[in-house]
């Protein structure tokens, strides 16, 4: 447990690293609101939310997996390692789209998933930028999950990986050369699509819900390749959340609760 910890931290901290040197480096748009405003309340997020999560939750995903197929429990148990890995990892990928779907259109849930919409502009710490309260729901969805499939704890700790590693990059101000998103978009998500995703305006916002793979979105009639508007000058976030001051951390706490 302890090296499956130390290499998710790893990888997260480097895939943070990475994406906010290409950010400095060369970004594809520019904020509204300060960076420094940004980011420092947005981390300050992921602070409360791996603190909540340790305090609340005292089984994470991986030992879940770990302490399940002890016990010869779940789904995937019987087939061999080479078949349940990536199986896990595919169907552990459809729950989370699943559940993101779920998100924006039961209305409960809503209130707590706008807070990361309400972000005007996209970059690595967006990636980050999840209420307390989601993150805690999803916590205990994916500890369930686990549980039912009797999901290897290897193909966990690559979903988990992979996660982290692509709300990063989904959310990064970055700009792909035109043949590499192309390809890439055949099969997983970019930054391009995903800030569709993002877009003021409800039917886009309502598509392009996949973290990892775009597959479910092309499957379920959900995806969408290009915004109705220029992709370059796309409004991003929601209406009602656009002053500096919706950007600090007792705000974005407390959006949930307000009924603006």
């Amino acid at each position: 447990m302890d090296s499956a910890e130390l290499i998710r931290l790893v990888a997260f901290l480097g895939t943070l690293a990475v994406m906010a040197l290409w950010e400095f480096a060369a970004p594809d748009r520019r904020a509204e609101i300060p960076r420094l405003i940004r980011w420092t309340n947005n981390l300050a997020i992921v602070a409360i939310d791996t603190a909540l999560v340790r305090l609340l939750i005292p089984l994470m995903p991986v030992a879940a997996a770990t302490w399940a197929t002890a016990q010869g429990w779940g789904l995937l148990t019987p087939l061999p390692l080479w078949l349940s890995i990536p199986i896990a990892f595919l169907l552990l990928d459809l729950l989370i789209w699943g559940q993101h779907l779920m998100m924006h259109h039961i209305p409960a849930l809503w209130r707590l998933h706008r807070m990361h919409h309400s972000d005007t502009h996209l970059d690595a710490s967006t990636g980050l930028r999840f209420h307390p309260l989601e993150i805690l729901f999803s916590t205990l969805i994916k500890i369930v999950a686990v549980i039912v499939l009797g999901a290897p704890a290897l193909a966990v700790i690559a979903f988990e990986i992979a996660l982290n590693a692509t709300s990063l990059f989904t959310h990064a101000n970055i700009r792909l050369p035109d043949r590499t998103e192309s390809l890439l978009r055949r099969l997983i998500v970019t930054p391009a699509l995903h800030r569709i995703h993002h877009s003021v305006i409800p039917e886009e916002t309502n598509s392009n819900f996949g973290f990892n793979l775009s597959l479910w979105d092309r499957a379920f009639g959900t995806f969408r390749p290009a915004p109705k508007g220029d992709p370059q000058t796309m409004p991003l976030g929601i209406e009602i959340f656009r002053t500096r001051r919706e950007a600090w951390l007792d705000r974005l706490l407390t959006q949930p609760f307000r009924r603006r």
